[in-house]
């Protein structure tokens, strides 16, 4: 989770490829992973929303490390790379967004009103976990490993496991 003060745009991902206005340039794109990327000048190559900025040249000329983008962010960056959390103050990278992992600190990220995420994927368990990294559902691999994962134990008694 990151913080900043409440700037009032939308952070909403983008799908697909297209410019952003005011981004510089910056256009979205849809990794392999089906996340929200920052799509490399040479056209072809797409990295995830959180490696932008990260100080980590990605891109073969280095345009996701630029001073322009990165000099305050997430002020700086194109809005399809940022989320905002339940906290106004709060935000996190796009593609950290309805992946399964309590980014925002809050479960905002992954559950509503915040956030509309699809169900559980097949290599999860849907219950009320008692994991703070988790939120609506826990990795199939924690159940049946006789830990409590779940408040109502299904973890250890319904799931059928990995």
């Amino acid at each position: 989770m990151n913080k900043v003060f409440p700037q009032g745009h939308n952070g909403n991902a983008a799908a697909g490829t297209k410019a952003v206005p005011g981004g510089a340039g910056a256009q979205a794109c849809v990794t392999l992973a089906n996340r929200t990327g920052f799509l490399c000048h040479d056209r072809r190559s797409c990295i995830p929303a959180s490696g932008v900025c990260d100080g980590i040249r990605t891109c073969a000329h280095g345009e996701d490390e630029e001073e322009g983008l990165c000099r305050d962010v997430p002020r700086s960056l194109p809005s399809f790379l940022v989320a905002h959390c339940g906290d106004p103050a709060s935000w996190i990278y796009a593609d950290q967004k309805c992946d399964g992992i309590n980014s925002c600190g809050d479960c905002s990220d992954e559950l509503s009103p915040v956030t509309v995420c699809p169900p559980c994927g097949p290599g999860w368990w849907h219950c009320p976990s008692t994991v703070f990294k988790y939120c609506d559902c826990i990795p199939r691999s924690l159940c049946r490993d006789r830990v409590q994962h779940c408040s109502d134990w299904s973890d250890e008694y319904s799931c059928p496991g990995p």
